[in-house]
């Protein structure tokens, strides 16, 4: 009941953030909570199936690309152009699951950089369809009760919320007790009878799934799209994300988040080379917290309660 109510309170209080920040300040905590979205999908699979994708920024951006063009050249309505849109993100992880759930290690690291590559490929070279190098850009996506800043942020804060909990629930079902189970020991799950490769599969598919909620909620905030969207630097960006709030902990992704792009908005306002005091950041939490910030403020307080 007390981590029920804390909860509740954090959302309140992240309700309240549009009455007291500027426009510019509310367009940070919006993209701040999508891509928290896209991180925690990849700490599904790297905290608790043990497998770290660097495809899930081709799946976002397949979502943000299928949304704004079903939007911009097809005409559709906000709705349905963001249900095809996390449509074509799940059945492209679908898709990568199948290829990529036999493999583990640095094995599958590699194969879903090469998948990814291959989504970036298509988007840079398919003119007719993504624009190339010029992107699509989208116009007036927004419903008319969405254009306010505000009223947009609302909605995606809830968005992200109904998607956090069900990834909390999914990792905390018999099933994703299964996965962490695989993660452990594949061979004792194999040995069980688990079949192995259908978990991790599901396991892909679910988290490809929220990856392409996070990308179609991307595309009425940002309503432009190219091929950077699906490059591997955002894959990295995402799993950087999960790390510094802390692998395995799913609502550190939150944390890694706000970390990460307030240290970018904020070092950038002052030096050209920001990228080079992220990636000092970075060195850091790896050498000094290895378990993340949320991972890291656990452990604290598990060992002051072992202390009293």
């Amino acid at each position: 009941m007390k981590r029920q109510l804390a909860w509740l309170l954090v959302l309140l209080a992240a309700a309240a953030l549009p009455l007291l920040l500027s426009s510019y300040h509310v367009d940070l905590a919006t993209r701040i909570l999508i891509f928290a979205v896209l991180a925690m999908s990849i700490d599904v699979l790297a905290g608790f199936v043990g497998r770290t994708s660097l495809c899930h920024g081709a799946i976002f951006g397949v979502a943000t690309y299928v949304v704004i063009w079903a939007s911009a050249k097809a005409g559709w309505a906000a709705l349905p152009a963001m249900a095809a849109g996390v449509l074509a993100a799940t059945l492209v992880a679908a898709l990568f699951g199948v290829l990529a759930v036999r493999t583990r290690g640095v094995y599958f690291l590699l194969l879903t950089v090469a998948l990814g590559m291959v989504v970036w490929g298509v988007c840079l070279r398919w003119t007719t369809v993504t624009g190339g190098e010029n992107g699509l850009r989208g116009q007036d996506m927004r419903p008319a009760l969405l254009v306010a800043r505000e009223n947009f942020y609302w909605l995606v804060l809830a968005v992200a919320a109904l998607c956090s909990w069900g990834m909390w629930r999914f990792v905390n079902s018999p099933f994703g007790l299964s996965l962490r189970g695989i993660r452990d020991s594949e061979s004792r799950m194999r040995a069980l009878g688990y079949n192995v490769p259908l978990h991790l599969f599901v396991g892909f598919a679910v988290s490809g799934f929220f990856a392409g909620v996070a990308g179609a909620m991307y595309a009425f905030f940002n309503e432009y799209v190219s091929p950077t969207s699906v490059a591997m630097a955002q894959s990295v960006a995402g799993l950087l994300m999960a790390i510094v709030g802390g692998v395995g902990t799913l609502f550190g992704s939150f944390i890694g988040a706000a970390a990460i792009i307030l240290l970018e908005n904020t070092v950038s306002w002052y030096t050209d080379r920001w990228q080079s005091v992220l990636g000092l950041v970075f060195i850091f939490t790896m050498i000094f917290a290895p378990e993340g910030i949320l991972g890291g403020l656990r452990r604290l307080a598990a060992s002051k309660g072992r202390t009293r």
